[in-house]
């Protein structure tokens, strides 16, 4: 008897769609009427849209599932598509290198957010609304302190580190107060015992009713009197 096994088989060129819809994009191209591998190639695209429905978020999805077709078949397929057929040597290119930006931040807590709010807020001209912003990066910055480092902070420190940030230039006024922000710890509550007692209690109360109830009983009875 002779085994099917996934190790004698073909490799699977986009796992996500399964080796039946491989077989089936095999079964296409060698069909030698175009017009019947252009519906059964359709059929297949609906098909592969049904089986990856998270396709339907990315923009173009309709042209991924073509591309993904064409690849499927290594490029062998000739059907009628919408979208221009894709290459391997577009495939083989590869994107470009973002980089990553390598910016030092001095207070980690705070952010890079939070030094070009700084920038941003020294640039400004007007008193009323630098005051504003300032204000507003300031409780920022007491948020997010207790936020990391899972403590409470005194404003005093927050206006020293917006100082130190703004070189000087970034004060509140004296009577400007920052957002009440406090960190509150989960406190590991112990296990409800209510239940417990009540049964306990239930208990006694069930045995303290059955000793009266037989007393009761030798104190109606005749003959124990006599």
């Amino acid at each position: 008897m002779k085994f099917d096994y996934n190790t004698t088989r073909n490799e699977l060129i986009l796992a996500e769609y399964g080796r039946n819809v491989q077989n089936m994009v095999k079964y296409i191209c060698e069909l030698e009427d175009r017009q019947e591998r252009n519906r059964y190639a359709q059929a297949v695209i609906d098909l592969m849209g049904f089986l990856n429905p998270h396709l339907r978020d990315v923009a173009d999805f309709k042209h991924k599932l073509w591309d993904h077709l064409h690849i499927i078949s290594g490029y062998k397929i000739d059907v009628d598509s919408p979208y221009p057929k894709p290459t391997p040597e577009a495939a083989m290119v590869r994107p470009k290198h973002i980089g990553y930006p390598q910016q030092k931040i001095r207070y980690k807590h705070y952010g890079k957010t939070v030094e070009v709010l700084i920038e941003k807020a020294k640039a400004l001209e007007e008193p009323e609304r630098k005051a504003a912003m300032v204000q507003g990066i300031a409780n920022f910055m007491k948020m997010a302190y207790v936020t990391w480092n899972k403590d409470n902070v005194a404003d005093e420190t927050i206006l020293k580190n917006l100082a130190e940030l703004s070189g000087g230039e970034l004060q509140l006024e004296e009577n400007v107060n920052l957002a009440k922000v406090e960190f509150k710890p989960v406190s590991n509550r112990p296990a409800n015992n209510n239940n417990r007692g009540r049964n306990n209690n239930n208990g006694k109360n069930r045995q303290n009713n059955n000793n009266n109830n037989n007393r009761q009983q030798r104190n109606n009875n005749p003959k124990q009197r006599h």
